[in-house]
């Protein structure tokens, strides 16, 4: 396999048009409000002091992540593995953030980028209680870029669709793990599930 130039990059896509370009707009307008507020899930992807990237999956109920003015958004830390990669590069690292925003039925997602801050201030922590429990933290995005993506790979991937993979055709999460590490007892998905909604 051949790994292309910056230059044959060009030769293969044609530029963007101004349109695509004037889209990415400098804060949250009101489509891109009702956007976010409608969405249970999002990506967030962060960068490493090192180079390294990561990027995580966030969710709870639609709204989860609060808008607090037009630059700027709080994501509330919920129970997860306390790898805390995606914190670890925010206060390490640059900053620098980007999320992908989804809403179920919408083929279209929302991409928002800014710098982020995390904090654990008892007031803020105490204003966002879900599941009936406060976040551990708080990850603050100082808006800088927002733009709807087009839906076509959404729509490409089918992911809405009624179509559905039995859950069944993986083994249990606690399975693979046991698998990979030797570590831990295997689990049936049902129990593993049935753990999850006590620490949401």
């Amino acid at each position: 396999m051949t790994d292309l130039a910056a230059c044959d990059l060009a030769s293969i896509y044609p530029a963007p048009t101004p349109r695509v370009l004037a889209k990415a707009r400098p804060a949250i307008d009101r489509h891109s409000a009702k956007f976010i507020e409608m969405s249970p899930f999002c990506v967030l992807a962060t960068s490493g002091a090192d180079g390294s990237v990561d990027a995580s999956p966030r969710g709870g109920n639609p709204g989860f992540v609060s808008i607090a003015g037009p630059n700027t958004l709080l994501m509330p830390d919920r129970s997860g593995n306390n790898r805390i990669d995606s914190f670890r590069n925010i206060v390490e690292g640059s900053g620098f953030v980007h999320l992908v925003f989804f809403v179920p039925g919408i083929d279209e997602t929302l991409r928002v980028g800014g710098k982020g801050k995390v904090s654990a201030d008892p007031d803020l922590l105490a204003s966002m209680v879900e599941f009936g429990k406060p976040p551990r933290a708080v990850l603050r995005i100082d808006v800088s870029e927002v733009y709807f993506h087009c839906g076509k790979a959404l729509m490409r991937s089918k992911l809405w669709s009624t179509e559905r993979v039995e859950r069944s055709v993986m083994p249990s999460i606690s399975q693979v793990i046991h698998d990979q590490t030797s570590l831990g007892e295997p689990e049936g998905q049902d129990v593993v599930y049935e753990r999850y909604k006590t620490q949401l």
